[in-house]
């Protein structure tokens, strides 16, 4: 960019006249070498200087990594927000007191959550509470305006899916003539007492326990010990003869989904299904090996009772009676055929105890069991809140979200996305503004089978497809001491990077990744009695560890609200939290002990860990939101396919079938080689977009004047503004390659904005010092907002990048005016057109070279959504990864082709698939040729 020079002025007054004479007399060799030895001695002194200097001055904001620099003044200030006092306080209120989906609890829950959006946000609440039915113009607007709106919003969306509430029920041990001879008490007892749980004594049958979407039923059968219900063991009883017909089986929590526990009972001739939690599975936290039950120690309290829905969430998730389409009021249903059709109920280890005795000797051995289950299903209510923070993108979206019903899961997900909320609100009082809209959602009626995400997501199908590039989830924050990620191999390694940048929740000198290695701290040696359960769990451990990439990120299954994003519509996600571990106090998950002071005594004391999720999701919102390249890898994604691919083939039932995948591998080797193609362009196009806006913020720096108090001014106290500048030009005048790109002290990374008055530029990690437009003798406080020209840069370059523009637009006066118009001297008349015409070219190639590259980049998930879907399963149209077809919570990789061999074991389905597969492949990698 050319440099102009201004008028004289009294500013500058001798400036034209030291411009003059420019001619220097020749110096000999010698002086010069001398000279240019003296300045590289100085300027490396003062460079290490200013270095230092720099770092102490801002406390650590530009931190290395390798060569880019993460967590810039924006992130710092956001990181500084999560607070472990306000997060308990807002805990408090959430697993406080009872909020099933669709009660008057819940929506009170959501009244909450709109008001924490809206004081967050800056937004005025409307004399008219935002309370929009899914399907009319309201709930259709508030969401497709997302793109168009220019102010941040938040409203609820309320669905009409069919669920149901317990009515009724019972478990008992009887003659064959119907008498009673046990009748089991299948409520929670939590004892009252200054020092237990105040929370579980006052709510203890205020949920009733019962399965979410189970259907009624009265039946009487033989009992049958089905161990985890897995399909193995199912397998496992049919060879051994075991009497599954007309029986009713009981079954251990643990291993896969409880739904499809029921689904393989019913399956094989089964009348109904009792599911308990066993201590055998806690870990060395048990009785026997001295530990007190909850809530007087860590261990199981005998009387839990773990809650949950029985959809087959592997078939479809949702409303079991919309499938494919949103439940709205009026909306035609259908027969449900993800959901059971014989009763099921969870019951305690008391009872189960009990029940055994069935089945050893004693009294009680051969007796039948009777199990009767009534619920009331109908339509119910639920609500999602929506919030949206609008970008100078609009139309590329970043959307967050964690599901709001239920206890401490999934209380511990909102209370951090509560303290992102508040770190992004500050921001935004501060005059932040993302480069990419951000919203933020509270899901409903997860606990039932992801019904609120699911809705909304086939709801707006179009809409994500379009403008979502990505989905952060939440669900429990912590139930124990060990963090774990999974997500799209796309966001692998940026997944790694944002939480290497996060400190661990409780020791020093460790990053929040290194939690990922943590254990309990109850490390007793296990007795007889729990051995087995601990090589059971470790088993389980071993094969999630081994389904995990190379860096440790797992692929996703299902059982939170990603699904219908990534499964359905392709979208790129993620999901964390803290997680129990076999030495770590007893979660009761979804048992009335799943309680506020079990996380306060035993999940998160001080509430550190959540905390470090806080940050984490919000860290990974921001810079997805603020970088000008969407910063996925799809080199590494196209490495994990080859790797997918090699499980297939080492299956004993693919080499049984002598199956030939070399097409496949044929067509995974041109994604890969296409996606290196695809690397370097995405290096090249944001140097190119780099150099262009640095070009452009050199250019107004050189002319902008500083008052005394800005803290680039040369007087400004401890600033080296001049000495960094000397620098530089002995780096171009030496070694001839000063870039922005190659600069100690410019090396920009992630795009962060801080629009509509005066605190960063656009780049902050483009300055060496964050720039202040503050006028003269004004202190400022906190973030405060960038240069007006930047915003209207911004402006522009969203425009363009949004293909909304032409050679009238008519900021590009305005935009000229930024580069050559300041303190009211016009220059213009200086710059011909044709510079104009020539910079303005310049940056709509690069930013239009940015935009093909983002484009290429969303395409990669995108382009393994197969139309036709799974067989059996159409609704999951991923055909790289499903939830497990018997796993439910576990993922399944090339799901299509696996489940052919596995489970079919039919040569000309595996074939069929193998050529849906690559042809889905092919087109992949043309597209990324393109």
């Amino acid at each position: 960019m050319a440099h102009m020079k201004p008028e004289k002025s009294e500013e500058a007054p001798f400036e034209n006249e030291a411009q003059v004479s420019t001619i220097r007399p020749r110096r000999p060799y010698f002086r010069r070498l001398i000279r240019l030895l003296v300045i590289l001695t100085l300027g490396s002194f003062l460079a290490a200087l200013h270095l230092h200097w720099n770092t102490e001055h801002n406390n650590g904001i530009w931190k290395r990594h390798g060569h880019h620099k993460f967590g810039h003044a924006a992130e710092k200030a956001f990181l500084s927000v999560p607070d472990t006092e306000n997060a308990i306080k807002v805990s408090r209120q959430y697993a406080g007191q009872p909020h099933m989906a669709g009660t008057d609890g819940d929506f009170k829950t959501a009244e909450l959550f709109l008001s924490i959006l809206q004081e967050s946000f800056g937004i005025t609440p409307p004399e008219r509470k935002p309370v929009f039915d899914a399907g009319t113009s309201e709930s259709q607007d508030a969401t497709r305006g997302i793109i168009e709106r220019n102010a941040p919003s938040a409203w609820i969306d309320t669905y009409y899916p069919v669920m149901n509430t317990p009515l009724e029920r019972a478990v008992q041990i009887v003659e064959d003539d119907g008498s009673v001879l046990w009748d089991a008490d299948l409520k929670e007892h939590a004892p009252e007492g200054d020092n237990k749980d105040q929370d579980a004594a006052k709510y203890a049958d205020a949920v009733p326990t019962f399965h979410g979407l189970s259907i009624s039923g009265d039946v009487t059968g033989y009992l049958v010990d089905g161990n985890y219900c897995s399909k193995e063991d199912y397998d496992k009883l049919v060879v051994d003869g075991a009497p599954l017909k007309g029986s009713i089986v009981l079954c251990r929590y643990g291993g896969i989904f409880r739904g499809l526990k029921v689904k393989g009972g019913q399956e094989n001739g089964a009348v109904g299904v009792l599911i308990y939690s066993d201590p055998r599975d806690d870990g060395t936290v048990v009785v026997e090996n001295g530990y007190v039950p909850y809530p007087d120690g860590p261990a199981r309290n005998p009387t839990s009772v773990q809650r949950g829905s029985v959809q087959f969430l592997s078939i479809y998730p949702g409303d079991p009676t919309t499938p494919g389409y949103p439940s709205y009021e009026n909306a035609t249903r259908t027969q449900g055929t993800n959901i059971p059709s014989i009763p099921s109920l969870p019951i305690s280890w008391d009872n189960a105890k009990q029940l055994l005795q069935v089945l050893q000797t004693g009294p009680l051995q051969g007796k039948r069991v009777r199990l009767s289950n009534n619920v009331d299903t109908r339509v119910i209510p639920i609500w999602n809140v929506i919030g949206v923070i609008p970008g100078y993108i609009k139309n590329e979206v970043v959307v967050a979200g964690n599901h709001r019903d239920g206890a401490v899961d999934p209380s511990s997900g909102t209370v951090s996305t509560h303290e992102v909320i508040r770190g992004l609100g500050y921001l935004m009082k501060k005059g932040w503004k993302p480069l990419r809209t951000i919203v933020i959602a509270s899901w409903d009626a997860e606990e039932y089978g992801l019904i609120g995400s699911t809705e909304w997501g086939e709801d707006f199908a179009d809409w994500i497809d379009k403008h979502v590039v990505a989905y952060f989830n939440l669900d429990s924050s912590v139930s124990g001491s060990r963090f774990g990620t999974s997500g799209s191999p796309l966001l692998a390694h940026f997944i790694r990077e944002t939480a290497q940048d996060i400190s661990h929740p409780t020791e020093a000198n460790r990053t929040l990744w290194d939690a990922r290695n943590d254990d309990g701290i109850l490390l007793e040696s296990a007795s007889s009695l729990v051995a087995d359960a601990i090589r059971v769990a470790q088993t389980e451990l071993e094969v999630a560890i081994a389904a995990a990439d190379d860096l440790g990120v797992s692929p996703l299954g299902s059982g939170s609200d990603y699904t219908v994003f990534l499964q359905r519509n392709g979208v790129p996600s993620a999901n964390e939290g803290f997680s129990s571990t076999l030495h770590d106090p007893v979660y009761h998950y979804h048992s009335v002990y799943d309680s506020e002071p079990w996380q306060e005594k035993y999940g998160d004391p001080g509430f550190s860990r959540h905390i470090a999720i806080a940050q984490h999701l919000g860290l990974q919102i921001m810079r997805m939101a603020n970088a000008p390249i969407l910063p996925f890898n799809t080199t590494h994604y196209a490495i994990q396919l080859e790797g997918y691919l090699d499980s297939v083939e080492s299956l004993p039932e693919t080499q049984a079938l002598e199956l030939d995948l070399s097409d496949v591998r044929k067509a995974i080797r041109k994604v890969k080689r296409a996606s290196w193609r695809l690397d370097r362009e995405k290096r090249r196009a944001e140097r190119q977009l780099r150099r262009i806006i640095f070009r452009w913020w050199r250019h107004h720096r050189r002319h902008h004047r500083h008052g005394p108090h800005h803290p680039h001014h040369p007087h400004h106290p401890g600033r080296f503004s001049t000495l960094r500048t000397l620098f530089q030009r002995i780096r171009a005048w030496t070694w001839g390659d000063y870039t922005p790109e190659s600069s100690p002290f410019i090396q920009p990374t992630h795009m962060s904005i801080l629009p509509g008055g005066c605190v960063l530029p656009a780049f902050p990690e483009l300055s060496s010092e964050p720039p202040d437009c503050t006028p003269q003798g004004e202190e400022r406080d906190g973030i405060q907002p960038e240069f007006d020209h930047s915003h209207r840069f911004y402006q522009a370059i969203s425009k363009i990048y949004s293909e909304d523009f032409d050679d009238n637009y008519q900021d590009w006066g305005s935009l000229e005016d930024v580069r050559y118009h300041h303190h009211g001297h016009d220059h213009k008349h200086d710059h011909p057109d044709r510079r104009h015409r020539r910079w303005r070219k310049a940056l709509i190639r690069a930013v239009h070279r940015v935009r093909v590259v983002n484009n290429k980049l969303r395409s990669f998930e995108h382009g393994l959504i197969s139309e036709g879907g799974i067989k059996d399963r159409e609704w999951f149209k991923h055909l790289g990864v499903a939830p497990g077809k018997w796993l439910g919570y576990g993922a399944t990789t090339l799901p299509g082709l696996t489940e052919a061999i596995v489970f079919d074991q039919d040569k000309a389905a595996a074939e069929h698939e193998a050529q849906r597969l690559a042809d889905l492949l092919e087109k992949l990698a043309a597209k990324l040729r393109a």
